[in-house]
């Protein structure tokens, strides 16, 4: 086993694989920057491809003897245009544009919406939006033939661009046969969690959660207004949240997603369920070795912000430099936390504790935490329940999440704060007391006269009774060996 020192930090670091992670040795020095956990994005590469990422990733967990999770991220259906006579068309602004049934190649009047599902359920004076949103075109007459538009920002429109709706829910469900067929590959290959694409309403996760069995966990992407409207529901039926920004950024005006974030990562951290901050954070390292100083305010506001995770896209992706990125966002992260005004901040949320012992018992965990120094508070779990509701009170030390199941420690990988140990479960209470110990003196969280809080439940063993909380002391003696 390598030995490999705590991060140093809570909020966790989640990056995303692709060709340029695609050798071994750059996926491992990924990690060693920082990266807690990698999205394999399901929308690009083949499923070979895919397969030997996740080996290696698997690799990494088995060298250095700390679980990673992997985010299996599901394209959804993509609604887009038909194609053109000339393979593109320009439209000029005030223009008007037809988007209607019919499968005749398209040209400066024209083109084919091949989605009934669209031109059933929209209205007139509603926006269609084209190619990520460059072009913006304004429904004023609808007929069974197709949407009369007018153009209110023209621009160049090419074969099967991307058409988005954001003042009507589209009547069709978030998983296309493609998503299923890569949703059953990725578990297959154990993937931790599921990203879905296009999520609209509750229901969407239903099929999802179906297919998945009770394999791994379902983290809803809000990445559509609709999504936002009924995001408490959303939130409920989820496992995690991920503010998918670029795709909000499409479908509502630029200024309307900044306090979108910040609500929606409140809404989360409630719950206790981890959420994701993601895309266009270090946009410009993608081809740049440094970021420009928007970009390292807009992470640090994330990480204020509380998000459990902060996520890199191209940058690790396809970028020209992936580590450096990474690193990037460790620092930016370490700072942020450093600020003596952190703490204070993270804790602007209140949450307070369910009328439970278990949640009773995290809170004192945290408020342990403040009133002496602690290196650590582990937390022994079999489902990861206790070791959420520990990192919702956004503690002021690491959380030590001690559990015999290695998919359970893959899946709390995510979670604000937590260091996530396999080991064999306990059976007495002496045996809690002495392998907390010996895990928090393996894992680099303290030495001689440093103190823990271990919540654990009795029986042990027994999911869903945590009750207990016991404050130890490491004697020197115990030293011997590490």
């Amino acid at each position: 086993m390598t030995k490999l020192e705590p991060r140093g930090r809570k909020v966790k670091i989640l990056a995303t694989t692709g060709p340029a992670t695609a050798d071994p040795e750059v996926l491992r020095a990924l990690f060693l920057a920082g990266a807690d956990a990698f999205r394999v994005n399901m929308s690009h590469g083949e499923h070979d491809i895919h397969a030997k990422t996740i080996a290696n990733i698997r690799a990494l967990e088995a060298e250095f003897h700390r679980p990673i999770a992997i985010l299996a991220d599901l394209q959804g259906p993509k609604l887009r245009v038909g194609k053109f006579a000339d393979g593109r068309a320009t439209i000029a602004h005030g223009a008007t544009f037809t988007f209607d049934r019919s499968d005749e190649p398209g040209d400066a009047t024209r083109v084919q919406l091949p989605h009934p599902e669209i031109l059933d359920v929209v209205e007139e004076s509603q926006r269609l939006l084209v190619n990520d949103g460059k072009m913006r075109f304004r429904i004023k007459e609808k007929s069974e033939k197709g949407l009369v538009c007018v153009a209110e920002v023209g621009g160049v429109i090419s074969d099967r661009k991307g058409v988005n709706v954001p003042d009507a829910e589209i009547p069709i469900p978030a998983l296309t046969d493609k998503d299923k067929r890569d949703l059953a590959f990725a578990l297959e290959q154990g993937a931790d969690w599921i990203g879905l694409s296009f999520v609209q309403r509750p229901d969407d996760l239903a099929e999802a959660r179906k297919l998945m069995g009770g394999r791994g966990a379902l983290c809803a992407k809000i990445e559509k207004p609709q999504a936002v409207r009924r995001l408490g529901e959303i939130i409920e039926q989820a496992d995690g949240i991920m503010v998918a920004r670029g795709d909000l950024g499409v479908e509502l005006n630029p200024e309307e997603v900044p306090p979108l974030q910040k609500k929606i990562v409140n809404q989360t951290r409630l719950t206790g369920k981890p959420v994701i901050v993601a895309t266009q954070m270090l946009e410009s390292m993608i081809e740049s070795p440094a970021p420009t100083r928007a970009e390292v305010s807009d992470v640090a506001n994330a990480v204020y912000d509380g998000a459990d995770v902060v996520m890199l896209s191209a940058e690790t992706a396809a970028g020209d430099w992936p580590e450096e990125a990474v690193m990037m966002m460790d620092a930016i992260a370490k700072q942020v936390e450093k600020d003596e005004d952190y703490k204070e901040r993270v804790r602007l949320l209140d949450t307070p504790p369910d009328p439970t012992t278990a949640d009773a018992l995290a809170h004192a965990c945290m408020t342990i935490g403040d009133t002496v120094s602690l290196g650590a508070i582990g937390v022994f779990t079999s489902s990861g329940s206790s070791a959420r509701r520990v990192s919702r009170e956004r503690p002021a030390v690491p959380v030590m999440v001690l559990t015999p199941s290695m998919e359970v420690g893959r899946r709390v990988a995510l979670l604000w704060g937590a260091h996530p140990v396999q080991t064999k479960d306990i059976g007495s209470f002496e045996e809690m007391i002495a392998k907390g110990k010996r895990m928090a003196l393996r894992h680099g969280f303290g030495g001689a006269g440093s103190r823990f809080a271990i919540m654990a439940g009795v029986p042990f063993g027994q999911s869903g009774a945590t009750n207990l909380v016991h404050v130890v002391t490491i004697q020197g003696d115990e030293l011997e060996g590490y």
